[in-house]
């Protein structure tokens, strides 16, 4: 039982005086009976009495050392109780048995260290990936892996280096990941070694803390440049040389122009601009979902079951899926068509429909589509695909996508405007010409913003079916975001995604544009697995749209007990794979019996009550 039993034979078999003690007799009487034995004699009375080596002591300590390790460790007790358990059961793999038994004995696997990489993702661009290695039953194993891209997140940013120097969003994108490199493998690697990864709240915990001291520490780097910069700006310059003043003009129009011009100039507010991105904040995203999926892993759970038990610690008896959101058609800047306007139609099905309904719907619509305009009727440029799945068709007028949709919806007998319904990604902030002062809604084709609200609720007036308007402005035309929800708010809602104000950790949060009932936000490269989860409870009713990326969002969306998936077009491996992991759950959660009903959505009449009372934002869409 013990491993000193394996000692080398030359050992056991020494020939030396009083070698082992079965072996040592003294005869003393006639009778030749022997007067000491093994049995009846102590250790201290056998050396009293034979000559022993030093090297027979060590070993005879070493072996009473062994044996009360094992017993303090209980391990000849637990060895007792294992066999007589598999005895009893007689398993056909005995050591898979053995194996499976002393495993739950182990101690808690821990992180040892995090490895990042620059990988590229979809879209080809560059991205990161972390992998997590743990302290397995004594032996260093990988438990899983996870990629993130760069904190562009899907929209078009500037940010700031490390110098101070502005750079595009490209350049962003390549100084982020080698900065985040630098992170894990200097800082946030060494940081965890040694926490249990299962702990998720503490994890998250410490990479925020860690995010928040590097961007205190960058911002007073910034400060000390501005100042030394004014500094010597300011010995530099020469004293500035007195300037004539002119005359005041009696010029009664000339005067009248310059206040026309700037009435029109605060008729447009300039775009905001955008909030610097810490150069390395992806690794605090990457790292946070990478520890959540090992997690994962060693609880031999499902992702988004180990998402839930972080948000509800409570075991939950039933479970809700997302409705999945289809993008079915592209009519955007990109497109071939004159039309801009339409940058995504989505398909928002009816909530009581399952996933896998949803996509042979989403099939076949797309089929049917595909089927018309290959027809005479439309005279529409050719037929692509978006990065993310979607049909991509070049129009001249909204009317003909939307025409398109409504008569292969009828073709296919499907109820549109009342199971299935649409929303319309317009990214107005794509769309605004400064030049002008207007939003060039088709090419050569640009709207004021009155002509714009025009434009939205006739198209709402002829096609009910249109619900949500994702982005119909720019952030900064409060304004308009006001007038235009007067006016349509009855039987349709306003989405901000792009207008949504998304504010870094260390700002304040901003207001949304009046009107809006629902927020998109972005599963943004700092944002911990925690970070997310507040996010999204913080909200009443809640969406979420995957980017790029693994299909690791579905599990996310479906832990955070998140209300809407938006996953994008119905082609593409990188798509589809999101599809089917929700699939996927879905028929886990049946057999299991937990799928909960779907909470149905709030009636169309009713919406006026919800953007009247002012209770602003009550639901948000998350995307990656």
């Amino acid at each position: 039982m013990y491993p000193l039993r394996n000692l080398p034979s030359n050992r056991r078999s020494s020939t030396k005086p009083a070698r082992t003690l079965t072996r040592q007799r003294r005869t003393v009487n006639k009778c030749g009976s022997s007067t000491i034995n093994q049995t009846n004699m102590s250790y201290k009375a056998f050396l009293s009495h034979s000559k022993v080596s030093k090297e027979d002591q060590e070993f005879y300590d070493l072996k009473n050392k062994a044996a009360e390790y094992y017993r303090s460790n209980g391990v000849p007790q637990k060895i007792e109780n294992v066999l007589n358990e598999m005895f009893w059961q007689k398993p056909d793999d005995i050591y898979g048995y053995l194996a499976n038994y002393f495993s739950r004995l182990s101690d808690t696997p821990v992180i040892s260290k995090i490895i990042g990489r620059e990988v590229f993702d979809g879209r080809g661009l560059t991205a990161i990936q972390t992998q997590v290695y743990c302290i397995i039953r004594n032996e260093e194993k990988v438990v899983c892996s996870a990629m993130m891209s760069g904190p562009s997140d899907g929209l078009e940013e500037d940010g700031v280096a490390e110098s101070g120097e502005e750079f595009t969003n490209s350049n962003q994108q390549r100084l982020s990941i080698t900065a985040a490199l630098k992170w894990i493998r200097e800082h946030l690697s060494p940081m965890l070694q040694g926490f249990n990864p299962t702990d998720q709240t503490s994890v998250d915990k410490l990479l925020s803390d860690f995010f928040m001291a590097c961007y205190l520490e960058h911002k007073d780097s910034l400060n000390i440049d501005k100042e030394d910069e004014l500094r010597i700006e300011s010995v530099s310059e020469a004293p500035p040389q007195a300037t004539p003043i002119p005359a005041p003009t009696k010029d009664k129009k000339g005067s009248d122009k310059g206040k026309k011009g700037n009435s029109t100039e605060k008729l447009l507010p300039p775009a905001e601009t955008p909030l610097p991105q810490l150069p390395g904040a992806t690794a605090v995203g990457v790292v946070s979902l990478a520890v959540a999926k090992t997690a994962a892993i060693l609880l031999g759970e499902p992702l988004y079951r180990h998402i839930t038990s972080v948000r509800v610690p409570q075991a939950q008896s039933e479970m809700h899926l997302p409705v999945p959101m289809i993008t079915i058609l592209s009519c955007g800047k990109n497109s071939v068509g004159k039309l801009n306007l339409l940058e995504e139609v989505i398909l928002m099905p009816s909530s009581s429909q399952r996933v896998r309904e949803v996509i042979g719907m989403g099939f076949e619509l797309q089929c049917e589509m595909k089927r018309v305009l290959n027809g005479s009727a439309y005279k529409a440029g050719p037929i692509c695909l978006t990065e993310d799945g979607a049909l991509q068709v070049g129009f001249e007028r909204p009317e003909q996508a939307l025409d398109l949709i409504t008569e292969a919806c009828a073709n296919l007998a499907l109820p549109l405007g009342s199971d299935l319904r649409l929303a319309i990604n317009c990214a107005a902030h794509s769309l605004m010409d400064y030049s002008r002062g207007k939003y060039e809604v088709m090419s050569g084709c640009h709207k004021s913003h009155d002509e714009l609200v025009d434009m939205y609720e006739g198209l709402i007036n002829k096609y009910p079916a249109i619900t949500f308007l994702i982005d119909p402005f720019r952030k900064e035309d409060v304004d308009q975001w006001d007038r235009l929800a007067s006016v349509i708010g009855q039987s349709c809602c306003l989405i901000a995604d792009a207008a949504s104000n998304f504010c870094p950790r260390w700002s304040e949060v901003k207001p949304l544009p009046p009107g809006v009932t629902r927020v998109i936000i972005r599963h943004h490269s700092d944002m911990t697995i925690s970070d997310l989860i507040r996010s999204i409870a913080e909200q009443k009713e809640t969406m979420l749209a995957a980017g790029s990326g693994d299909a690791s969002i579905v599990d996310l969306a479906v832990g955070s007990g998140v209300s809407f998936l938006k996953l994008g077009g119905l082609r593409g491996g990188e798509g589809m794979d999101k599809y089917n992991r929700l699939l996927a759950i879905e028929e886990e959660l049946e057999q299991e019996g937990i799928l909960g009903a779907r909470e149905k959505k709030q009636p169309l009449s009713d919406l006026s009550e919800t953007l009247n009372s002012g209770s602003g934002c009550d639901s948000v869409t998350i995307s990656t």
